[in-house]
């Protein structure tokens, strides 16, 4: 079970016995935002990206979505969802408990800057019923990202 894979995965950091899983599903960044009391630009969502180098996850604020003149930008290609099917054998985890902790080799991660707004946020843990809150500076241990990125739009404060 993915959730037992990433519960495995965060021990290494001390964090294992801070997931949380729920009676109800947490699948989506509403379900999520009930099942964990709190505002659902606080999920941190991670989508499954196709790349020209290989599948991406770009983890974002429940309120973002993909800018796709950014997104071309910083991968060099059109944003381009992976299906159910292709994240499951890709990535390491299905649609709904989709996390970047304990993905498959050659997967990278990147953080979205819609998310430095947050002191702490809620991925998901390998399961349509689990997360965990993390500060962001425990996000970016924890991901082993590349880096942050700026392809998402749809969250900021008009001005």
């Amino acid at each position: 079970m993915s959730v037992e894979k990433v519960r495995d995965y965060l021990a290494a950091y001390g964090a294992g016995d801070r997931i949380r899983e729920f009676d109800v599903s947490s699948a989506t960044v509403e379900l999520a935002a009930q099942a964990l009391s709190c505002e659902p630009c606080r999920i941190a969502k991670s989508l499954a990206l196709m790349t020209p180098e290989g599948p991406v996850l770009v983890v974002a604020a429940g309120d973002a979505k993909i800018d796709n003149p950014k997104y071309k930008a910083q991968f060099a290609a059109k944003a381009k969802m992976l299906s159910p099917e292709d994240t499951l054998v890709l990535i390491g985890h299905a649609v709904g408990g989709v996390c970047p902790f304990a993905v498959n080799e050659g997967v990278r991660v990147f953080l979205d800057e819609s998310l430095k707004r947050f002191d702490t946020v809620f991925p998901a843990c390998g399961s349509s019923n689990s997360a965990i809150e993390l500060t962001l500076e425990e996000l970016e241990r924890f991901s082993d990202n590349e880096g942050w990125v700026d392809v998402c739009k749809g969250w900021r404060e008009e001005t």
